[in-house]
């Protein structure tokens, strides 16, 4: 019903538009494609709209719309206009993909390079008409599968939909010698030997082939070979002494019928030579409640084959896919039987079964059991008039159990369950499952069998886990060591046992060993029985070049395994010092333990080299060394050959790297600042982005005049120094009109360089100007000197927010507060 209304929606609509078209005698682009037609598209609507109440098919109405004189452009235009309405409902208009399979090769010329037909009189264009019968076709389907087991994809269905197997005639071969000639077939005859002749001759509707001179000789409805020989008979006497020679050029083209459950049934065009596969292939292929086992050819009114596809697909049959003639019909039934297997089968999958098949044939069809199957029994579930019926079938049954429409099949994996296992784990050379048997019996038999016991083992003491006959689990304790030895019966064992065998406890095997500071390869290692502090230093790769010889301390943990309350010393650190030949000169005998921390300390004297760089007006720019710890600016501006002609000394600048903890500093900033601001805090959380360099406010004039000053700075690792040359401009950036760069002028003040970028700006904080130098210092530039290579930046007011609702309310509620704590302090005074 929603889809009838649905249509009559965009008929109507249809109606609307058309008429307020034909209303707009100055529009032509919106009639230009139905000026061609001799039906309007209010005709075509309003006859559509009642041929659909009387119960036709949109193929029908689609037909006899062509017939009253409508073009295929107008009705597939309509056809659009009723999918954008159904899109818009919020229904699929999607054709499904074997439908537009199908419509793609119904485009595409045959292989006689004749267009195809659909149902009877509907061209290539007209083709796109059909695809709402088939939604309709597919919801059934839908509803169908709801209650059934269509959910599955069934075997063997889509064997039409490939585009890689369209069982098309091969064009190329000889001809067969069955062929039946008819109207259209163009045969070549040619003449050689004493006379040399060639003729290409049409069979006409007749039925007759015209020879020149020869006149016309019959040859519709004969084999090649008959109509060969009646052609020889009747030019053999005029050619006397010469061979002819018949052959089929062209084969004629022959229209057949596909009806029934296919995705596009409908009249077609194919060659002559075509088969039943290649007209499904043609119509789209089975739809979703079409048969594969009991496909019919029609001749004349007369069943001429049964197509079974199943045989094909798994047999290699073709002995139903016939040769098709002009005016053949093939029928595609419903489906009589579909079921559904699953479980522990190569391809569980739903196959269509015909009457009389039973389970074995079932199992046949989905590939047999896969290796996990349990292959002794097998469900099904069949649905009864009223209750649902379980059947578990034995599997000398299988061959003579039918199966109906609607069965599932369900093959279950065998069991979890051993029936001759035993286990062994644990500190056992080769752990895992074996046979219990002749060789494994007992305890000492299958460690035997397992190649023993690996040394770290502990052998007085292993767990066997044993199950009940109620499945429940009882633990024996086993001496293996004396098993193993013989001073100890064996114990037997039994299906399903677990021996598992311990190691020397954990933290036996764990025990480690750590070194730090300058070794080559400082960290954690594993311990070592009678390890010297000078095969560990080695182990580690030896010292470093910073390493100190007179200081290389052991702490060790205190270790009581017997104490019986607690003490104040955390660790105990053993101090020694190396000699020239690596050797310790007390404690020779000195073993470390494990968890010992070993650490070789750094020589007081050593220092990691620093460097600094100066870049721009010197005479030697790039990187320097610095040769003691309080290197200056002036020490490094002499070392780089002092500053050339031009340099702006004043404007020097130093950039300096940021360290870790200053870059903490700074997350820490971040963090903090964005739990405390809101939309309207005036500072921007873009501006405190974490650096790596940070600027250095410097005096390098003075510091070159007064080496040595708090004005020549030291110098830290990474410095860069930059000596620019000297600029002539001042550069106004910020809140003002027209931010601009202007040449330096002596004696000028900030307020000349701001008229100079067209005055300040609407929101502008005049007060705050400020002014940064090349130096990297800044001054409020209302009382700062303005130089050279300066720039005066003009702050913005930020922009207050009026306050909302639940502000005025927090001030209201704590107005109300504190007028309640005044009048409590008023009559506490009274």
């Amino acid at each position: 019903m929603k889809r009838i209304y649905l249509i009559f929606f965009l008929l109507v609509c249809c109606m609307i538009v058309t008429n307020a078209q034909n209303s707009n005698g100055g529009s032509t682009g919106g009639n230009a494609s139905s000026s061609s037609a001799s039906v309007s598209d209010g005709q075509a609507v309003r006859s559509a709209l009642s041929q659909k109440r009387s119960g036709a098919s949109e193929s029908q109405i689609a037909t006899s719309l062509l017939k009253q004189g409508a073009t295929p452009a107008q009705l597939q235009r309509l056809r659009g206009q009723y999918a954008n309405q159904i899109n818009k409902a919020g229904m699929s208009n999607a054709v499904d993909n074997g439908l537009r399979q199908a419509i793609d090769r119904m485009r595409t010329n045959n292989e006689t390079g004749e267009p195809a037909v659909a149902d009877a009189t509907l061209g290539d264009d007209e083709i796109l008409l059909l695809a709402g019968e088939d939604e309709e076709d597919e919801d059934q389907e839908i509803k169908a599968g709801k209650g059934g087991i269509s959910h599955k994809q069934v075997f063997g269905r889509n064997i039409f939909n490939n585009p890689n197997l369209t069982f098309a005639p091969n064009m190329n071969i000889a001809t067969p010698q069955n062929y039946v000639l008819g109207p259209g077939d163009v045969l070549v005859v040619d003449i050689y030997g004493g006379s040399q002749e060639s003729q290409k001759l049409t069979v006409s509707p007749e039925g007759d082939v015209y020879v020149p001179e020869f006149g016309p000789i019959q040859v519709s409805g004969l084999q090649i070979a008959t109509a060969q020989s009646r052609i020889r008979s009747r030019l053999g006497k005029y050619f006397q002494g010469s061979s002819i020679r018949v052959t089929l050029a062209q084969t004629r083209s022959i229209q057949i019928n596909v009806l029934g459950e296919v995705r596009v049934p409908g009249t077609y065009t194919l060659s002559s030579l075509s088969t039943v596969y290649h007209a499904l292939y043609r119509a789209g292929g089975i739809s979703n409640l079409g048969t594969l086992r009991n496909i019919k050819l029609y001749r004349q009114g007369r069943l001429v084959t049964v197509v079974d596809v199943y045989e094909f697909i798994f047999n290699g049959r073709l002995a139903g896919n016939v040769r098709l003639e002009d005016n053949d019909v093939i029928q595609v039934g419903t489906y009589d039987c579909l079921v559904d297997v699953d479980g522990h089968v190569k391809r569980p999958m739903t196959y269509e079964l015909r009457q009389g098949e039973t389970l074995s044939t079932l199992l046949k069809y989905s590939g047999g059991f896969s290796s996990d199957a349990y292959k002794n029994t097998v469900r099904v579930m069949r649905n009864s008039d009223k209750l649902k019926n379980v059947f578990n079938i034995d599997e000398f049954d299988f061959s003579s159990f039918g199966l109906r429409d609607g069965d599932v099949v369900s093959i279950e994996a065998i069991s979890d369950l051993y029936d001759n296992m035993v286990q062994v784990n644990g500190a056992i050379s080769r752990p895992g499952m074996y046979q219990l048997g002749e060789k494994v019996y007992s305890v000492k038999s299958l460690i035997e069998r397992a190649d023993g016991m690996i040394p770290e083992a502990m052998t007085n003491r292993a767990v066997l886990r044993r199950l009940k006959p109620n499945r429940t689990q009882e633990v024996l304790s086993i001496n293996l060591e004396g098993i193993m030895a013989g001073t100890e019966p064996d114990v037997p064992l039994q299906n399903e046992d677990v021996l598992f065998i311990p190691t020397i406890p954990e933290h036996q095997n764990l025990r480690t060993i750590s070194i730090m500071g300058e070794v080559v390869f400082p960290g954690t290692y594993e311990y070592a029985d009678s390890m010297t502090i000078e095969n560990f230093i080695l182990q580690a790769g030896g010292l470093t070049d910073a390493a100190s010889v007179n200081k290389v301390d052991v702490s060790r943990t205190p270790h009581d395994p017997h104490a019986t309350s607690a003490g104040m010393d955390l660790k105990q650190t053993y101090t020694f010092t190396i000699d020239e030949n690596f050797k310790f000169e007390k404690d020779k005998d000195f073993v470390l333990q494990p968890f010992d921390i070993v650490q070789v300390r750094k020589s007081p004297v050593y220092q990691d080299p620093i460097t600094v760089s100066v870049g721009g007006e010197v005479l030697y720019r790039g990187d320097y060394t610095m040769e003691r710890k309080n290197m200056r600016l002036s020490d490094l501006v002499k070392a780089a050959g002092g500053v050339i002609d031009g340099a702006d000394i004043r404007g020097a600048r130093l950039t300096r790297k940021m360290n870790e903890d200053e870059r903490a500093r700074i997350r820490s900033i971040i963090r903090m600042a964005r739990q405390t601001s809101d939309s309207s805090d005036s500072i921007s959380l873009s501006k405190l982005a974490v650096r790596t360099t940070y600027p250095v406010g410097i005096h390098l004039d003075e510091a070159l005049a007064n080496p040595g000053t708090t004005k020549d700075i030291e110098l830290m690792d990474g410095d860069e120094l930059i000596i620019p040359r000297f600029n002539h401009t001042v550069r106004i950036s910020g809140d003002v009109h027209t931010p601009n760069t202007v040449a330096f002028e002596e004696g000028k003040g900030y307020k000349y360089y701001i008229e100079q970028a067209g005055g300040f700006g609407d929101r502008a904080k005049k007060r705050s100007a400020y002014i940064v130098y090349q130096n990297g210092t800044m001054a409020i530039a209302k009382k700062a000197k303005i130089e050279p290579g300066c720039e005066i930046i003009v702050p913005s007011k930020v922009k207050k927010e009026g306050s909302n609702v639940t502000q005025w309310l927090g001030v209201g509620t704590s107005l109300a507060s504190l007028a309640t704590m005044i009048a409590t302090i008023a009559n506490l005074t009274k």
